[in-house]
């Protein structure tokens, strides 16, 4: 026969679970409302920039741009309108030309890994982060070729704490005072040819700890993320494998500590773009600064 005391004492106990779980269901429903109401009240809330003073690591596009010696072409503006209309009114207007890999500008992943994210492809999020400013010119003016090592890195980390997952890397050789000089900024002049060029950057070894540190983007003051005389490209390879975009002729970076500020790099959205122009601006506590 069938154990009906049992049955029974199930049938009380249910009842009193409900009375006994019910405030806490209810709390966490009151929670999440709380949470709901705070979340719609930030994003209503104006972001507040008075701390913040604004700085443009951006170089202007014109006729004195720097792009790569085997660019076939540079950056050309063709003016299409500027004065008075029939109308009676002011009207200007232009058409642009340009390589994606000159001046102030992004490379995708895809520009050196197949399969990996292009231009148009690459999350937001992953363009705004922290910054983490290296500085190495003392290395680079005693060689022109120096590369970032896994030792700078960690000396660096010692003096101003981890890495932050996320973060915006750019590295400060001192390059960015030679600008726009083609000469001095790139180590040679001659066009068509970039087999004599010599400027610091990374190393592969401090690109390859970097990537462990999950960054969002790794940035230079010279014209690539890897060294001047380099033909293999190693730190474009590694770095773009893990779809981490290089940002290449950053400007002004002697106006940003070594940690503190938060940078934005967003990018021409070329579907299907190997890269292409970027305007860079970063965000550095202490308004009324500089």
């Amino acid at each position: 026969m069938p154990d009906r005391s049992r049955r029974n004492g199930s049938l009380l106990i249910l009842p009193l679970l409900a009375v006994l779980t019910a405030p806490a269901v209810q709390a966490q429903a009151a929670q999440a409302q709380a949470a709901q109401a705070q979340a719609v009240q930030a994003r209503k809330a104006p972001i507040d920039l008075k701390g913040f003073r604004t700085v443009d690591l951006t170089y202007a596009f014109d006729e004195k741009t720097i792009y790569w010696p085997t660019s076939p072409t540079t950056f050309k503006l063709d003016r299409l309108s500027y004065g008075k209309t029939e109308g009676g009114y002011f009207y200007s207007s232009n058409a642009f030309c340009t390589p994606e890999h000159g001046g102030t500008h992004l490379d995708a992943p895809i520009h050196f890994a197949a399969g990996k994210r292009t231009a148009d492809q690459i999350p937001v999020e992953q363009l705004i982060g922290p910054a983490v400013v290296i500085d190495i010119r003392a290395q680079a003016a005693a060689d022109r070729d120096y590369r970032l090592t896994l030792q700078d890195l960690r000396a660096w980390e010692e003096k101003h704490g981890a890495v932050p997952a996320g973060a915006i890397v750019l590295l400060r050789t001192g390059w960015g005072e030679r600008w726009p000089d083609r000469k001095r900024y790139l180590g040679d002049d001659k066009p068509g040819d970039a087999s004599n060029l010599h400027f610091p950057s990374y190393g592969a070894e401090a690109a390859r700890a970097l990537l462990d540190r999950k960054i969002g983007a790794l940035g230079v003051d010279t014209a690539s993320i890897d060294h001047g005389p380099s033909k293999d490209f190693i730190v474009h390879q590694i770095v773009t494998a893990a779809n981490v975009p290089g940002l290449e002729n950053v400007a002004h970076l002697e106006d940003l500590p070594p940690t503190g500020a938060w940078v934005i790099a967003l990018p021409m959205k070329i579907a299907g773009g190997s890269g292409g122009p970027v305007r860079i601006v970063a965000l550095v506590p202490g308004a009324g600064e500089g």
